[in-house]
Formats: structure tokens, C-alpha cells, sequence
């Protein structure tokens, strides 16, 4: 398959805030096991067709993608009513309709923005779009939709990342970037994929990012075995090279991701980023300007035709995960509580867990997380939100997956 992408010199990163630092030696609580009995009720509010994100309005109704194609406004109560004016999309394994966020002045303009994977010539890329959510004869529809970023060009590949996360002063969007599959791509300055991009509310490169002003000239054509294959297949993948313009190094805020699935701000304004390791090594980051995760160079994983891959040693320039499970948990979704109706968990992350079927609490002393709590849920958990009501909601994955309200069993 022929994949193309584009290529631009990148020079060293420079600091545009105060960085943390996580622990150099991550801690496995990979083993953990899940707990019986849950400390919360759980009430089915919709079913979906598979599901993907969902997010809160300001009067408490929310929006819940599916991967087809859909978009669903949906009330508390579970009333369903789906949304007109959704942009195509290549509904092909993990690829479709992707994440829903509302913009920071959604109060003042209804703006709200989607990613997907959007077809079109040499196969299909991750799509940044924002619109307008207006009521049109009663109905709620997308009005003015604009793709306001995509990945270009477009190739082959799952692992789209697609997750969106809003500075805490709401001027800028922070975006994930998958691999799509692609190993190398991750480690390339010059290319969007396998990066956390920082752009403003209008999809442009934010000013203080580490490339800030540089600009690329060169497009590169790359064609990738599957993510399966042997390394004398890797190795055997021809490049060619083509001119073109490219933003990619202006946009870039860290680099060496794999399959960043959650991402999430917490109340410190530290930004967090749950992340699907291959067989093994799935990651919870604390996301700082300028770093290097590693990916496909290290990971506490291995390759699916079961090669090794190297740890990361002291010295190696890359970031260490402040977090990683072995076996895998297979995150998606990552949401930081700060409500009233759970007060004991105020401060703690909730991840969503795919392979392991579980909700997994995970608490924090200062920026050194730890698996806290693990409940078997008995369904492959896609998205977890605190609502603005104080209660978890989940969304299962698969046909006929559940929309959940988590709430406290002394009321609620």
C-alpha cells in the first residue's frame, strides 16, 4: 500500500512553558486485579451502535458519536435524536466517526468540533472538523462545517489517536496523532503521525510551540508493510520523495506516540495521555513540551510477530511513561474526577479499558500515578466522562453498546 506524507526541516525544541518531571522508573501495576464489589450503582441509559466519545452541553444533554457515521444528541433520560450535517467518513476497522468535544466558547457561538478518518485519493486520514450546532426545524443539525486540520496525504492504516483536549485557558486545542500502523513516522520530525499537535481553535499551528515559524518544503511517499510484518519487511519499504508545503514541525508538541487513546487535562493543568502499547507496554504520560516517548524505538511491549523491543535506558533522550501495564489493559478514554456525588475519588483519573473489560481508577500522589482500583465491568469499556452531574458515564463498545451513569449507592 502507498501511503504519502510530508517532510520539513525541524530544528531544537525550545521550552514555551514550565515543564514537569515524571518518575524516571515507572512502577507496573499491570496485575492488578478487579475488585467485586463495586462501590457504585450502574444504570443503562442508550445503546448505540459503536460507540465512540460523547460529550456534556451546557443544559446536561450530550452528543455521542458512532464509528458509521452518526452523531446523536441525547438527554440524561436517554431520549435519542440524531444530529443532520455529519461529514462522510471511511467506516473501516478502526477508523469512522471518532471524537466530539465542545469548544471553550461553545456558550457564546454552539461551536463544537469532530475528528474522523476522512476518505478521499490514496486512502483516508485523521480529519479535524468544527461546526455549528443549531436547531433547524426542530432538529438539531451541523451548520458551516469546516475541516479545520487533516492528515495529509492520506494512505492506508488504523490507529488513528483522534482525542482532543482544550488548554485550561480555552485558547488553544491539543490533538492526537496515531502512527496509523506505520512504526517510523512517530520519529519524524517532519510528519504528523505518532505526534500530540497543539493548534489554535482554528486549526493552525499555536504560537510558542517548539517549531513555532518553521516551515517545511518536501513530501515523502513511503510504502509500509503491516504493523505484523517481520523486521526484514520493515526494513525492505522503499521511500520516494515529492515537493510540497508543510506545517507539521509548527504544529508538534510532543512526538514518539503509538496509539494515544485519552487525553485529558487535570485540575494542576498537567496534561495526561493514555496510549496503546503492542503486546504489552500500554501507557499512562504526563505530556511536557518538547519530549520524545520513544515510540517504536522503546517500549515495555513487543512487537506482534513477537521481537523484542528495547526498554529505555538513562541517557536515551526519550521520556519515560509516568505509567505502563503488562499485561495490557487496552486504554481508551481518560477523565479526571472533580465531583461532588464520588468526594473520595476527587483527584483521580478513570481510564476506560477495552481488552481488560474494566474501569480502572488510577490516584495520584503529586505527578506519580498508581492503579488504585479495577472493576470488571463485563463489556469492552470505549469512553468514560465525569458528568457535570457527579456521576461516571461510560460508553460500551460494539453494536448495541451501552451508554452507562455510574452513581453513588447512597443516592444519587
Amino acid at each position: 500500500m502507498i501511503a504519502v506524507f510530508l517532510l520539513a526541516g525541524c530544528g531544537q525544541p525550545q521550552s514555551a512553558q514550565p515543564t514537569a518531571t515524571t518518575p524516571h522508573a515507572p512502577v507496573n501495576y499491570g496485575n492488578a486485579k478487579p475488585v467485586a464489589n463495586k462501590p457504585f450503582k450502574i444504570g443503562t441509559v442508550a445503546t448505540f451502535d459503536t460507540p465512540w466519545a460523547l460529550a456534556f452541553l451546557p443544559d446536561r444533554t450530550m452528543l455521542v458519536t458512532e464509528k458509521p457515521g452518526h452523531l446523536w444528541l441525547v438527554t440524561q433520560a436517554g431520549g435519542k435524536t440524531e444530529v443532520g450535517g455529519v461529514p462522510t467518513v471511511h467506516f473501516e476497522g478502526q477508523g469512522g466517526l471518532l471524537f466530539v468535544a465542545t469548544s471553550p466558547t461553545f456558550g457564546r457561538d454552539r461551536q463544537i468540533y469532530l475528528t474522523y478518518s476522512e476518505p478521499g485519493e490514496g486512502g483516508d486520514g485523521l480529519a479535524l472538523a468544527r461546526a455549528r450546532l443549531d436547531m433547524v426545524g426542530g432538529r438539531p443539525v451541523l451548520q458551516n462545517l469546516q475541516v479545520i486540520w487533516r492528515q495529509l496525504p492520506r494512505g492506508q492504516g488504523g490507529q488513528f489517536g483522534g482525542y482532543i483536549a482544550f488548554s485550561p485557558d480555552g485558547q488553544y486545542l491539543f490533538l492526537t496523532s496515531g502512527e496509523r500502523q506505520r512504526f517510523t513516522p512517530a520519529q519524524d520530525p517532519d510528519q504528523a503521525l505518532g505526534k500530540i499537535l497543539r493548534l489554535t481553535l482554528d486549526g493552525k499551528p499555536a504560537p510558542g510551540n517548539p517549531g513555532a515559524g518553521k516551515v517545511g518544503g518536501t513530501t515523502i511517499r513511503i510504502i509500509d508493510p503491516p504493523e505484523n510484518s517481520g523486521s526484514a519487511a520493515k526494513a525492505a519499504a522503499r521511500t520516494a520523495t515529492i515537493p510540497g508545503p508543510n506545517l507539521t514541525p509548527a504544529e508538534t508538541w510532543t512526538t514518539g506516540h503509538r496509539n494515544p487513546y485519552g487525553l485529558a487535562f487535570d485540575a494542576q493543568g498537567r496534561l495526561w495521555e493514555t496510549e496503546m502499547g503492542p503486546r504489552g507496554g500500554d501507557e499512562l504520560n504526563l505530556i511536557e513540551v518538547g519530549k520524545n516517548y520513544g515510540w517504536p524505538n522503546t517500549s515495555y511491549g513487543k512487537n506482534y510477530d513477537d521481537t523484542p523491543i528495547v526498554p529505555s535506558t538513562a541517557g536515551a533522550g526519550f521520556q519515560e511513561p509516568a505509567l505502563y501495564w503488562n499485561p495490557v489493559i487496552a486504554p481508551a478514554g481518560l477523565a479526571f474526577y472533580n465531583g461532588n456525588m464520588f468526594p473520595q475519588w476527587r483527584g483521580s483519573a478513570f481510564v476506560g479499558g477495552l481488552a481488560s473489560t474494566a474501569l480502572i481508577r488510577v490516584a495520584f500522589d503529586g505527578a506519580s500515578p498508581r492503579e488504585a482500583e479495577r472493576w470488571d465491568m463485563g463489556a469492552r469499556i470505549r469512553a468514560v466522562m465525569a458528568g457535570p452531574d457527579g456521576a461516571l458515564w461510560l460508553l460500551e463498545d460494539g453494536t448495541g453498546g451501552r451508554l452507562l451513569r455510574l452513581t453513588s449507592k447512597r443516592g444519587g
